[in-house]
């Protein structure tokens, strides 16, 4: 299935989780500092295995970053 990761369109497995799609943004498990919204809604980080993603799902992965 296709999904939208950062604004990029990613080729996933049928079967794909929200951790399958942090993969595929270049994240490691459940990093620290990394947050993610599929279709515009949070999901937590004790659910990502569970959420399963659909064809055409948006999903955002967001890392904190250090700065001044």
């Amino acid at each position: 299935m296709t999904v939208l990761v950062n604004g990029t369109s990613i080729e996933l497995s049928a079967t794909a989780s929200v951790t399958d799609a942090v993969h595929a943004a270049g994240h490691e498990g459940k990093a620290f500092g990394v947050a993610v919204a599929l279709n515009g809604e949070v999901v937590p980080k004790g659910s990502w295995d569970s959420t399963m993603l659909a064809e055409a799902d948006k999903v955002e992965v967001l890392v904190a970053a250090q700065g001044g």
